[in-house]
């Protein structure tokens, strides 16, 4: 988290450091993304409070300067909904969404059986939709049909992890994702509003979207 944060620290050095960035960096629309565990860390940025397991008490490790972010296949709620095992081993995912203020999508694959796989969660895959129903600022909900924990691959089609290729998956979650962030960064609205208008009330054979 830390180190995330250093990244905005040091943005300006960043920038000087970059051939043919300086100027370009808007500082005023930082979003934030993550895909399983890194999701749970864009999700502190955002507001996700984490319990700590000494003080007993919910620690804020959001961050003002993010203004949005997407989830993608992040780790729902703690307490009944953990096994044994992983209420011992990681209490890290004892969290609490209710200060998730902040925009945000969540992209989840309705086939996810990691969670079941790895014993986190006596729950099945809408364990990963508890940000989206538990959270204030999470607006919109992508359902990916068939999908497994690399959502198509989007960590690299070829990587070990990844067991339900599928370049056309992948295709519409950057489709869907970049239009979401153009408009929750107030860049512009026309595709945001074409996509959803598309998924929501059509049948699509790769996924849905609902929005609060």
């Amino acid at each position: 988290m830390e180190d995330m944060k250093r990244i905005l620290d040091q943005l300006d050095f960043l920038e000087s450091a970059v051939p043919g960035l300086s100027g370009r960096l808007d500082r005023s629309r930082i979003a934030t993304a993550g895909h399983s565990f890194g999701g749970q860390t864009a999700g502190n940025l955002l507001g996700l409070r984490v319990l700590n397991p000494e003080t007993k008490k919910e620690e804020d490790l959001s961050d003002s300067r993010i203004k949005a972010g997407v989830l993608f296949a992040t780790a729902g709620q703690g307490g009944d909904s953990l096994t044994p095992f992983a209420a011992e081993k990681m209490p890290h995912l004892n969290v609490s969404f209710e200060h998730m203020t902040k925009p945000t999508l969540v992209v989840v694959g309705d086939q996810d059986d990691t969670p079941n796989k790895y014993q986190l969660t006596v729950r099945g895959p809408d364990w990963m939709t508890d940000s989206y129903f538990l959270s204030p600022g999470a607006e919109s909900l992508l359902t990916l049909f068939g999908a497994e924990h690399s959502l198509g691959g989007i960590a690299g089609y070829e990587v070990k992890e990844t067991t339900d290729e599928n370049p056309e998956r992948v295709a519409l979650i950057q489709k869907v994702t970049w239009a979401y962030l153009r408009h929750v960064l107030d860049i512009e609205q026309t595709n945001w509003s074409a996509v959803k208008q598309t998924l929501s009330e059509t049948t699509h054979s790769i996924g849905r979207i609902e929005s609060k």
